[in-house]
């Protein structure tokens, strides 16, 4: 049942974070509170199907014709660089401190999702120059804190991409997939290197994980309301996990 439990978590997580982010909050709840495994066992065991997902999304946006790799890689070599930084904090120490700050910035995130919801939906700029001297700082930033937890971290990143380089939700998908899937496989060879992953149970959820993540891309990648729904979803997500963050849905339930 444990076994199973997690095989429909990962794969649901697929989903949510190639759409929209923060599935980790799932596949690191069955880890740590179904699985009863330590946090930071957790956290590179979890990367596993964070990479998987990330793969199989990027394939199905890579058939579709949806990756521009000459307008990425800026982004995927300074969120790799400042995500490598945060994968060895990671196995150094525990990641309980971030949870307070993690909670208000759902929050705060929250109002920004629902504030001119009109400037998540827009189609990417592609005139558009930000500024090198905000773009990269926040890059760095987001490449730290996906190699630290990476839960959340989707969310985040759309954020930066579609309020900030004026993306449009799916162009920011492609690119967030394939810059994780690049981050996690080298966040996983730091935390294999301290004994750090369960691959067991790693490996199952990676399958699901990218049964979700490949199917939602191949799909998302045509749908002409696929913007439309990923802001919904991200919506939904983001008022789950402050209601989880904060201990409220112990008042009800």
């Amino acid at each position: 049942m444990d076994y199973l439990i997690a095989f429909i978590g990962a794969t649901l997580a697929g989903v949510i974070n190639t759409l929209a982010g923060n599935g980790s909050a799932i596949t690191l709840t069955i880890l740590t509170e179904v699985l009863g495994m330590p946090g930071n066992l957790a956290n590179g065991t979890n990367r596993l199907g964070v990479a998987s997902q990330s793969i199989g999304a990027s394939w199905a946006f890579y058939k579709h014709g949806k990756i521009d790799w000459q307008n990425s890689w800026l982004l995927l070599a300074t969120t790799t660089f400042g995500a490598i930084i945060g994968a060895w904090v990671a196995i150094s120490v525990s990641n309980e401190q971030f949870k307070t700050v993690f909670s208000y910035l759902m929050v705060f995130m929250l109002f920004v999702l629902l504030v001119k919801p009109e400037r998540w939906l827009r189609e990417t700029d592609v005139n558009f120059k930000p500024s090198l001297w905000l773009i990269i700082p926040a890059y760095l930033a987001l490449g730290f804190y996906g190699g630290f937890i990476q839960m959340g971290m989707g969310i985040f990143f759309l954020a930066v991409m579609v309020l900030g380089a004026r993306y449009s939700l799916l162009d920011a998908n492609v690119v967030k997939s394939l810059m994780v899937a690049i981050y996690t496989i080298l966040a996983i060879l730091l935390f294999q290197g301290k004994g750090l992953i369960d691959w067991k149970i790693g490996g199952l959820m990676a399958v699901g994980q990218m049964i979700g993540g490949w199917a939602t891309a191949h799909y998302g990648a045509s749908s002409p309301k696929v913007n439309i729904w990923a802001h919904r979803l991200l919506v939904v997500i983001v008022i789950a996990a402050v209601i989880k963050l904060f201990g409220w849905h112990e008042l009800l339930f």
